[in-house]
């Protein structure tokens, strides 16, 4: 599957967006009928992000999701449906398993990526492993949690950049790591968490989503293979994550953009190639 990420006929990036939790059959089919319409338009191989369950909350009252067999079942119908493989993330080796029966990408989250069992136990599913950088670590670092899947057996793997710690309530991404990671796997880069503002008095995370389209585009320009978002109808709805997110009708003129930006580097890449200087 990976190699079809990669391979698009216009030489594209691929995109891996959807709600930061799955609130609702109704909500998520609609995101992914909305974004398949957009990505197919512009050749973006797409892949559909929903958590079944958000294990990580700052407070003990935040929503952590529907359930988790009926949360993954409307998984399983988005890729039904639209015929797109999903993406999901789990928190402990024996959600690999269950998780894997309904979808095609296992998603390790940030925190939890240098958890062995985890990796290795997502890895022997045979499906792809999407690893998100931790914020504590760098990007050489990455390497290794990068080989626990591959020793494991499995050579379906993506590293994803979500920022990095910066003083208590903010995270920063150095784009220097993009190359760097790039060296070891497949690089997609986070534009939507990385805008993260966390540990806020009030346990909810804050962001900065009007920044959403400056990360994206640096993300291109330095090479990142991919690009992660979450998108939502309506962003001040959302049960989790909400203020970082992009609202859903301004993906399409995001992704238009993104995609002349990406055209332009390929064609300059392609130019400097062939020039006898």
């Amino acid at each position: 599957m990976l190699q079809e990420l990669l391979s698009s006929p216009s030489h594209n990036f691929f995109l891996l967006a959807g709600p930061c939790v799955i609130e609702g059959e109704a909500m998520a089919m609609d995101i992914a009928e909305q974004a398949l319409k957009i990505t197919t338009a512009l050749d973006i191989p797409y892949v559909f992000k929903g958590s079944y369950r958000k294990a990580n909350r700052s407070r003990i009252d935040s929503f952590t999701g529907i359930g988790d067999e009926k949360a993954l079942r409307i998984l399983h119908k988005v890729g039904e449906t639209y015929h797109i493989p999903v993406v999901t993330d789990i928190h402990e080796p024996d959600e690999a398993d269950m998780a894997a029966q309904y979808v095609d990408v296992l998603q390790i989250p940030a925190f939890l990526c240098r958890q062995t069992d985890l990796l290795v136990a997502a890895a022997r599913t045979g499906k792809m492993v999407n690893i998100k950088k931790g914020q504590f670590l760098s990007p050489h670092a990455m390497q290794f949690a990068v080989n626990k899947v591959r020793d494991a057996g499995n050579n379906e793997v993506t590293i994803t950049e979500r920022g990095t710690t910066f003083g208590y309530q903010d995270l920063i991404v150095d784009f220097r790591g993009v190359p760097v990671m790039r060296q070891f796997a497949p690089v997609i880069v986070d534009i939507t968490h990385s805008l993260q503002q966390p540990n806020q008095s009030a346990g909810v995370t804050g962001g900065q989503p009007e920044l959403i389209e400056t990360m994206a585009r640096a993300a291109i320009a330095t090479g990142a293979d991919g690009l992660f978002l979450e998108t939502h109808q309506d962003p001040s709805q959302a049960k989790s994550d909400g203020a970082n997110m992009l609202r859903l009708d301004l993906l399409h003129g995001l992704l238009t953009r993104l995609t002349v930006l990406r055209r332009a580097i390929n064609d300059i890449e392609l130019t400097t190639s062939q020039s006898p200087l």
